[in-house]
């Protein structure tokens, strides 16, 4: 078999279709899912396509019919390529288990299910809902990731493992955020309308935790895992607690790309 590339300007790709290179000629036994999966086509766009298809296809949705589907919306979104891109680099720069592309684009299910809600939520800005609905459901039941399709997603956002996440129809969540398996941004109740929070730029929020209502999270703060955030939380806070308090300053600017879960202790704040 030959792999299919097409080198171009795009230095992600060519990364990845690389690696899988390497591992196909490692590992034969995966060769062929690998040149399925990677090597036989010539974009990242049109890989992810056959890859989420693939993982996603049910008695009632072929994986044809959705690769068309994810197929057009990377086509016809530049931001949603651009998101692409940054959120399998955020993988690689923040996931210490992440050792090359290879890995996050073929195996985390944080990922995938990141790049069908792009998909999802493309579709929900245009009108069809039912069948966003129906694809948010799939990466549930397939992902354990339940993400509304109406709710924003910034770029470079790593959800790390993903089991349990949940995101709220009105949640929007910034560039450049963490959040680990078990989070949820949810409401508060039986409010209807904008209940979701409001996640701000290069915010880490840990496992577990919990964010109710329409609150704003600020830039560069940290949620601690297990906490439950339901007030505002200021930029660059650390919070932590049931319910969650501020307890200090991340060291950093953008605690989400360092990924360090220590709290710090200054009450004084």
């Amino acid at each position: 078999m030959s792999a299919k590339k097409i080198a171009g300007s795009d230095p992600v790709w060519n990364r990845l279709h690389d690696e899988v290179v390497a591992l196909a000629q490692s590992e034969a036994m995966l060769a062929s899912y690998l040149y399925a999966a990677v090597l036989n086509h010539g974009s990242l766009e049109a890989a992810l396509s056959y890859l989420l298809a693939s993982k996603l296809a049910s008695p009632y949705l072929s994986a044809l019919s959705l690769r068309d589907l994810i197929a057009q919306a990377l086509a016809e979104s530049a931001p949603i390529r651009e998101a692409l891109r940054r959120d399998l680099l955020a993988v690689l720069e923040r996931d210490p288990a992440a050792r090359g592309l290879a890995q996050p684009f073929l195996h985390y299910k944080g990922f995938h299910a990141l790049q069908a809600h792009r998909a999802a939520h493309w579709l929900w800005g245009r009108g069809r809902e039912a069948l966003a609905g129906y694809l948010q459901s799939r990466v549930s039941e397939v992902f354990a990731v339940d993400i509304h399709p109406a709710a924003c997603m910034g770029k470079g956002i790593l959800i790390d493992h993903g089991t349990g996440v949940v995101i709220g129809e009105t949640a929007v969540v910034g560039d450049d955020v963490s959040m680990l398996h078990g989070v949820t941004l949810g409401g508060t109740g039986k409010q209807s309308g904008d209940r979701h929070p409001k996640v701000g730029n290069g915010v880490l929020i840990g496992a577990g935790a919990t964010i109710l209502g329409n609150i704003r999270i600020g830039n560069g703060s940290k949620v601690a895992a297990g906490s439950v955030v339901l007030h505002e939380v200021p930029p660059h806070a650390t919070v932590a607690g049931v319910p969650a308090s501020i307890v200090g300053r991340p060291a950093t600017p953008e605690p989400a790309l360092q990924m360090d879960h220590c709290l710090e202790t200054d009450f004084s704040i």
